[in-house]
C-alpha cells in the first residue's frame, strides 16, 4: 500500500528522514542499479516523493542517478562504511560471540588474521576442558594448513581444492591437517564490502573433537560468523543460508 502524500510539516525532518532511509535500503547486494518503479514497488513510495528525496540524496553522495535513469548507491555510503568499520573495535563484536560459542561447545575458540603467507591468532577462547588444544594470542600458524588457514586462504583467492568447496559451503573441516592431534572447523568473517575479516574456528583435542562433534558445530560455528558479519555492517544472508545447509547436512 503507498504511503498517503507528504504534507508541508511531514515531509521535513524525521519523515522524510525514514524515507530516504527507506529508498536506500531499498539496494541489496545483488542490485547494481534500481529503475524508479522498482524503487517505488521496494518502498511504497510516490515516485514524486522519490523523485524528491533522491535529489538530496544525490547532493550528498550518497545516491547517483545513471545515464540511462536509473540510481545506484553513491561513493559516499562507502566512506560512512569505512568509517563505520574503523570506528568498531574488532575485540568488542568477536568476543562476545566467541565466548557464546564456547559456552556451547566447550572446547576453545580463535579468531585468525591473515598476514601475509601466514596466520595470526588475535582473538582466543579457552576451552572448559583440563585437556585442550592450546594456542595464544599472537602465535602464528601456516596459512595453507589447518581449518582456519584453509578458510583465509580460500576467501583470498586460492584456486583448486578444497578452496572452490570451502567458498561454496563457507566452513571447513580439519581433522589432523596442521597437527595431528588436533581438529577443528572454521568459517569466514565478512566487512563491509564482502572485505575477508579474518577466520572463525572451534578446536579441540581430536581425542574428543572428532568427525561426528565437528560436524554437528558447523551450523553454530557458521551462525556466529553471520552474527559477526552482520556486527562489522555487511550482508550475512549468504553464511545464513549456508548454515541452514549445514544444518541440513549433519
Amino acid at each position: 500500500m503507498k504511503n498517503t502524500p507528504s504534507s508541508p510539516t511531514s515531509s521535513d525532518g524525521v519523515a522524510a528522514l525514514d524515507r530516504a532511509i527507506s529508498i536506500l535500503n531499498a539496494f541489496t547486494t545483488a542490485d547494481r542499479s534500481l529503475g524508479l518503479a522498482e524503487i517505488a514497488a521496494r518502498t511504497g513510495l510516490y515516485k514524486s516523493t522519490i523523485l524528491r528525496l533522491a535529489n538530496s540524496l544525490m547532493r550528498g553522495q550518497l545516491l547517483e542517478r545513471l545515464d540511462d535513469g536509473r540510481y545506484r548507491i553513491g561513493p559516499a555510503t562507502f566512506r560512512l562504511g569505512a568509517l563505520y568499520q574503523r570506528s568498531v573495535v574488532a575485540m568488542e563484536i568477536l568476543l562476545p560471540i566467541m565466548r557464546d560459542l564456547s559456552e556451547r561447545s566447550w572446547e576453545s575458540v580463535a579468531f585468525y588474521v591473515r598476514s601475509g603467507d601466514v596466520r595470526t591468532c588475535l582473538y582466543r577462547v579457552e576451552s572448559k576442558h583440563p585437556i585442550r588444544y592450546t594456542i595464544r594470542e599472537g602465535d602464528v600458524l601456516p596459512l595453507l594448513a589447518g581449518s582456519g588457514g584453509r578458510v583465509l586462504a580460500a576467501f583470498s583467492g586460492q584456486p583448486g581444492e578444497p578452496y572452490e568447496t570451502i567458498r561454496e559451503t563457507y566452513n571447513y573441516i580439519s581433522l589432523g591437517d596442521r597437527d595431528p592431534q588436533t581438529a577443528g572447523v572454521s568459517a569466514p568473517v565478512f566487512g563491509p564490502g564482502r572485505t575477508l575479516v579474518g577466520a572463525l574456528t572451534l578446536s579441540g583435542p581430536s581425542t574428543r573433537v572428532d568427525a561426528v562433534f565437528l560436524e554437528r558445530m558447523k551450523r553454530p560455528l557458521i551462525e556466529a560468523a553471520a552474527r559477526a558479519t552482520r556486527a562489522f555492517g555487511e550482508d550475512a544472508s549468504m553464511l545464513e543460508e549456508a548454515s541452514l545447509n549445514a544444518g541440513a547436512a549433519s
